[in-house]
Order: structure tokens, then C-alpha cells, then sequence
């Protein structure tokens, strides 16, 4: 049995591994088996993250937090978990690869998944010309016309990356009005390559064997269908969190994220703590996400200072409890 589990391996999974590996709770991270990294792995160039003045990839930047957490400690896992038994004492996690792990605690980390419009072309052609992420396909489109779906930052970061490939790329939006942070409005309002379609819902994706075009329905009062002939197709039009191995476990806000206690971590459940976009509604930031981990393993830590002597002894990874004590006391490192 291990003292901790960390279920996510995004910015807040692998700062929670950071701080619990140094604090020598050897910390198990189930990373998943396809989408370790999280969400930066499918990102360009990351300005906003402190301490790269110069920016850097998010590929780049998740591996470097994965060798950070390694360097202390950290256990990594290429694995799926497929179900979780979070009540009790012991929590208990399986995987996909048929492997069944104990621990005293859990950090569940699992950020969000992209959302989908809901076309049955979308998922009929998706991979033959729609796609989710720029950063995987775009080099597909060299010369191409493509449409990004969406109105978000996550949109016109999509639109502006895909300029360095395709000849043309039209943002479709259904209102009048960008969400985009002024910053980004900018960049992609400059790009002679990016055409904006307002007031514009797809209501079909085109294509027998890949995609040729979509149709477009006018989100105005006319509701005008119009066709437009291209080669691909990439949604960005936000995400949900990754919850659905804790409904009926975890309680949930209104708004569909694992509800913690105030600024903590602390979900309903004793000894198991939630960070990053799975309970954030709003910022979905990976600084902040990275700082939500932060807390997470702090609880965590303290949580199993708190338990009888003769319970983590059974646990691999002991912390003695004066040394977390005075941690909480204000010892503790950045």
C-alpha cells in the first residue's frame, strides 16, 4: 500500500507529485496511457507560465515537470484508470492493464476533455479531417482552407498556429463577438490568413471518405444555411472536467467540477483531495492549476500526519509527524 496516489499528469498532477516527492511520500502518478501531460501536450508556444521569459512549448514544458517530479522521487505509470473505490480508510484504484493499487490518500487531477458539437459527421470524420488539436494535425493542412470552431482563446490560438501551415483558415463563431482575451484578439484580427464568420453555428461536416466541406446555419433570426468547401476542420469550443470516475463518490458543483472545502482541496471524502481544472469553473489556467497542486499535496501531507502511527506504517513512503508539523508551522519549502 502506498501513502499516495496521484490520478492526472498535468500541470497540477505533476506540481502535486513535486511537493509530495519531496516531502517523501514517493508518490504514485497514473498518467494515463495516451493523454499523459494533459492538455499542454496538444499546445504551442506557452507565454504566461512564470519563470520563461521567452516562453516555451508545452511538450517541453510538461516533460520538464514530469523530470522535476522523477528527480525526487515521483513513480510514474503509463496506465488508464478504470475504476476507483475512494470511501474508507484505503482507497483503491484499477487500471486498465489489470493492475489493482492501495493507498491512504488520492489526489485526483484529471483536468478536462474537449467538447465536441455533437454532429455524427464530426465523429465519423474525425481523424480524416476533424480534429481536436492543431498542434497534432495542423502540418496535415499544408496549403489547405480550414475552419476553426469556436470563439475562445483556445480558438484563435488554434487559428493563429494553423496559419503557419494552411493557405487559408476561417473561424467560425456564433455570435457577433470574440471571448478571446484582447491579446489575442489582436494577434488574429492582424492575420491577413484568418477570415471571421459571425453569427455562424455548423450545422453538418461534409465528406465521404475525409472532409470537403461543412454547413453553416445563420444563428439570426433568418436562419440562412450556406456551404462552404474545405479540407478540415478543428473544434475549440471549450472543455468539461474529467469526472466521470467519481460520480456518486465525490460530490459536484453546479457547474459540473468536483466541489471542494473553501481553498483546500478537500473534497467530501477524508483523505481525498481534487486540483487543477477538475475543480476550477473558471480560470482553467495552467499556473493556477500548477498552484491548485501545490495545495492538494500540502492537504494530503498533512492528512497522513494526522493518522494513527500504526496506519501508515503499512504504507510505503513514511513522513515522521514532527517533521510535517513543522512544515505546517511555516518551515516548509517552496
Amino acid at each position: 500500500m502506498r501513502q499516495l496516489i496521484i490520478i492526472g499528469s498535468g500541470p497540477a498532477g505533476y506540481t502535486a507529485a513535486i511537493y509530495a516527492a519531496r516531502a517523501n511520500l514517493r508518490p504514485l502518478v497514473i498518467a494515463s496511457s495516451v493523454e499523459f501531460g494533459g492538455e499542454l501536450m496538444k499546445t504551442t508556444e506557452v507565454e504566461n507560465f512564470p519563470g520563461f521569459p521567452e516562453g516555451i512549448m508545452g511538450p517541453e514544458l510538461m516533460m520538464k515537470m514530469q523530470e522535476q517530479a522523477e528527480r525526487f522521487g515521483a513513480e510514474i505509470v503509463y496506465d488508464d484508470v478504470t475504476d476507483l473505490e475512494l470511501a474508507g480508510e484505503v482507497k483503491t484504484v484499477r487500471t486498465a492493464l489489470g493492475e489493482t493499487y492501495e493507498a491512504l490518500t488520492v489526489i485526483y487531477a484529471t483536468g478536462s476533455a474537449y467538447r465536441k458539437l455533437g454532429l455524427e459527421s464530426e465523429n465519423r470524420l474525425s481523424g480524416y479531417g476533424v480534429s481536436w488539436c492543431a498542434t497534432c494535425d495542423g502540418a496535415f493542412f499544408k496549403q489547405k482552407h480550414v475552419a476553426v470552431i469556436g470563439g475562445g482563446d483556445s480558438a484563435l490560438e488554434e487559428a493563429t498556429f494553423l496559419t503557419r501551415f494552411a493557405e487559408k483558415v476561417s473561424l467560425v463563431h456564433r455570435r457577433d463577438e470574440l471571448r478571446a482575451s484582447a491579446a489575442m484578439q489582436e494577434r488574429a484580427f492582424a492575420d491577413p490568413k484568418i477570415e471571421f464568420l459571425w453569427n455562424q453555428e455548423v450545422a453538418d461536416i461534409s465528406g465521404a471518405e475525409k472532409v470537403d466541406g461543412i454547413t453553416l446555419t445563420s444563428t439570426l433570426d433568418s436562419g440562412e444555411r450556406t456551404s462552404l468547401d474545405l479540407d478540415g476542420v478543428f473544434v475549440a469550443i471549450g472543455a468539461d472536467p474529467r469526472t466521470h470516475l467519481v460520480h456518486g463518490q465525490l460530490d459536484l458543483t453546479a457547474e459540473g467540477t468536483i466541489a471542494v472545502e473553501g481553498r483546500s482541496s478537500k473534497t467530501n471524502l477524508p483523505g481525498v483531495f481534487a486540483a487543477g481544472d477538475v475543480i476550477d469553473p473558471t480560470y482553467k489556467q495552467a499556473a493556477t492549476a500548477a498552484g491548485s497542486g501545490v495545495v492538494a499535496a500540502l492537504d494530503a501531507e498533512h492528512y497522513l500526519a494526522a493518522l494513527p502511527k500504526e496506519t501508515l506504517a503499512k504504507a510505503d513512503g513514511v513522513v515522521p509527524v514532527d517533521e510535517i508539523n513543522g512544515r505546517a508551522e511555516g518551515s516548509s519549502p517552496a
